[in-house]
C-alpha cells in the first residue's frame, strides 16, 4: 500500500527504463528476475498502456516526459530533422555511421548541447526548471533532456573527457542542481565512470551515481535514466528485454540498498517508473532516400543545399519526415511525396496538413483517407473532441456512443496533430508498417532486432508504475507520457494541468 500522507512530500525518483515493453516487464516479474519492479507493482499502481509521442523516438518522447507537452509546443520533432532556419539536417544519433555522414562533432554538439539549449522551446519549462525555481533539490543522471537552472562546466580530468572536449564546443550547460551526464558533466566527484556513456555501461553509471546521491542525501527529485534496455532490444529484439529489464532492476536494487534496502528506501521515497516508448521486431527496411531520389533529395552535406535539391528526407527509425526546401513549390512537392509514398512497400500511413493550421489533417492508409481536426462531436479516450470526415478504417477505428476508439494506433489523432503542427516538422510524415524500419542516412537499420518510432501500438505503448504519488481525480482513461511531468510537479505542490 502507499505510504501515509505527510506534511513534507517524500523525495521522488522518476526512473525512465528506455523502451520497456509492458509484456516484457510482466514476464521479467513473473520469472522473478525483477524483484524491485515487482514490489513497486504490488504496492503501487501499474498502467500497462502508457502512450508515447509520435514519432515514438527517444528525443521526442524525452522532451514530452520532462515538459508535459507534445512537440507542437516543445518543438523537438524527431531523431533526424531539417532545421529550416539553418538550412541543414539535425542528427541526434540514429547510428554511428549516420553520425559520420553528418559529422561526429556536429552530431555530438546537437545532441549534448543544442537539443536542450537551442532546439527545445524556451517557452516550455522542464520539470528541472520548474522545481529549481521552487527551491526543490533536483538531480539527473545521463538523459537527453536535462535543462535546469544550475550551471555546469564540462569535465576535463580524464583522457576520455579531454577527447570529448576536442570534439564538441566547450560550453557549460544549464541543468539540475546535481547533474551527471556520462563523464562529460559531473556536479561532484563520485568515483563513478561511464566510459562516455557507451551502451552496456550506462545503467551501471546511473545506478552508481544515484546510490551516491541517496547515501549523501543530495536530492528531493531525481531523474534516474536506465537506457540500456533500448540498446539491447535494438540489437537482439524485444524478446531480449527480460534480461535487460533484470539488469535495470539490479540498478534499482543498488539505489535502494544505499538507503538500507527496498522497504527503507520506499519509506522515504515516492517513485515513478516508466518507459518512454516500446519496441517492435524489424525484418524489412525502407530506403526512403532512394524511393524519392527523383524529386531531388538533399544529401547530408555540411554546406548549403545544392540548387538541384528540392526535398529533405529525415528517417527516424520507424517514422520519417519529408520537407519541401522551397516555399514556392511546397504544395507541388507535398503532392508528389504523398503519391510516391503510397506506392512504397512498408509505409503504413502518410500524413500531412494541407495548410499548417486552418485545414484538416489528412491521413492515408492503404488508399483509405481520413480527414480530421480538433473540435467536434466525437471524443477520444483522453476526452479530446474531434471532427472526422472519411474512412475510419484508415486508423482501424470504431465509434460507439460518440466515443472514438483506435486501439491499433493509440491516441492517434492528438499525436499526429501535434506532430504536424510542430513548427520544426516536415510537410509530410510517414509511419512504417509492423516489421519495417526506414534506413537512416548511414544506411543502417535494426533488421533482426527491434525498433520504434511508428504510430502503431506495438512500439507506442510502454509501462508506467507509480508508488507514493497522488494520482489525478479522475484519472486519464488513457495514460500518456506527457501526463508524467504534471504528476511530478503536483507531488511538490506545483499544479500544472496535463495537455
Amino acid at each position: 500500500m502507499a505510504p501515509a500522507e505527510r506534511a513534507t512530500p517524500p523525495k521522488l525518483v522518476l526512473c525512465v527504463i528506455d523502451a520497456m515493453a509492458p509484456a516484457m516487464l510482466e514476464q521479467a516479474v513473473a520469472d522473478g528476475v525483477a524483484p524491485v519492479l515487482a514490489t513497486l507493482i504490488e504496492r503501487g499502481r501499474y498502467m500497462p498502456e502508457c502512450v508515447a509521442a509520435f514519432p515514438s523516438v527517444t528525443p521526442v518522447c524525452a522532451a514530452s516526459i520532462v515538459t508535459g507537452v507534445a512537440q507542437d509546443e516543445h518543438l523537438i520533432p524527431g531523431m533526424n530533422w531539417f532545421h529550416r532556419a539553418e538550412q541543414r539536417y539535425v542528427e541526434y544519433g540514429s547510428s554511428f555511421r549516420s553520425a559520420q555522414r553528418f559529422g561526429i562533432a556536429r552530431q555530438l554538439t546537437d545532441t549534448v548541447y543544442n537539443m536542450n539549449r537551442a532546439h527545445l522551446s524556451a517557452r516550455t519549462p522542464t520539470v528541472f526548471e520548474s522545481l529549481d525555481d521552487a527551491d526543490v533539490r533536483t538531480a539527473g543522471t545521463t538523459y537527453l533532456m536535462y535543462r535546469g537552472r544550475h550551471r555546469h562546466e564540462p569535465q576535463r580530468d580524464t583522457t576520455l573527457t579531454k577527447v570529448a572536449s576536442t570534439l564538441m564546443t566547450r560550453h557549460a550547460v544549464m541543468g539540475p542542481r546535481e547533474l551527471f551526464y556520462a563523464d562529460v558533466f559531473a556536479s561532484r566527484r563520485t568515483g563513478c565512470r561511464s566510459g562516455l556513456g557507451m551502451p552496456g555501461v550506462r545503467d551501471r553509471h546511473s545506478g552508481c551515481v544515484s546510490s551516491f546521491m541517496v547515501e549523501h542525501d543530495l536530492f528531493d527529485f531525481l531523474l534516474l535514466s536506465l537506457p540500456d534496455n533500448d540498446w539491447r532490444s535494438h540489437k537482439d529484439g524485444p524478446s531480449a528485454q527480460v534480461q535487460s529489464i533484470a539488469q535495470a532492476d539490479l540498478q534499482l536494487a543498488r539505489v535502494c540498498d544505499a538507503a538500507g534496502g527496498v522497504d527503507e528506501f520506499l519509506s522515504e521515497h515516492a517513485m515513478i517508473v516508466m518507459a518512454d516508448h516500446s519496441q517492435a521486431p524489424v525484418s524489412e527496411t525502407i530506403a526512403l532516400q532512394d524511393e524519392l531520389a527523383d524529386l531531388g533529395v538533399l544529401g547530408p552535406s555540411r554546406s548549403a543545399p545544392a540548387d538541384d535539391a528540392h526535398i529533405a528526407v529525415c528517417p527516424s527509425q520507424r517514422a520519417a519526415m519529408v520537407y519541401a526546401l522551397h516555399p514556392a513549390e511546397r504544395d507541388a512537392m507535398r503532392a508528389s511525396v504523398v503519391a510516391r509514398a503510397l506506392a512504397i512497400d512498408g509505409v503504413d500511413h502518410v500524413m500531412w496538413l494541407a495548410q499548417r493550421r486552418d485545414t484538416p489533417l489528412r491521413l492515408l492508409h492503404q488508399r483509405r483517407e481520413l480527414r480530421f481536426r480538433p473540435g467536434g462531436e466525437l471524443r477520444d479516450w483522453r476526452d479530446v473532441a474531434w471532427s472526422l470526415d472519411g474512412q475510419l478504417a484508415a486508423l482501424d477505428a470504431s465509434v460507439r456512443d460518440r466515443r472514438l476508439d483506435t486501439p491499433s494506433y493509440p491516441d492517434a489523432l492528438a499525436r499526429v496533430w501535434s506532430a504536424l503542427s510542430c513548427a520544426n516538422s516536415g510537410e509530410v510524415l510517414l509511419s512504417a508498417a509492423p516489421g519495417y524500419e526506414f534506413l537512416d542516412w548511414g544506411r543502417q537499420a535494426h533488421v533482426g532486432g527491434g525498433s520504434h518510432g511508428s504510430l502503431h501500438a506495438s512500439d507506442s505503448l510502454g509501462a508506467l508504475i507509480t508508488y507514493g504519488v497522488q494520482l489525478p481525480s479522475p484519472e486519464p482513461a488513457q495514460w500518456a507520457i506527457r501526463d508524467v511531468a504534471p504528476l511530478v510537479l503536483a507531488h511538490f505542490g506545483l499544479n500544472v494541468a496535463a495537455s
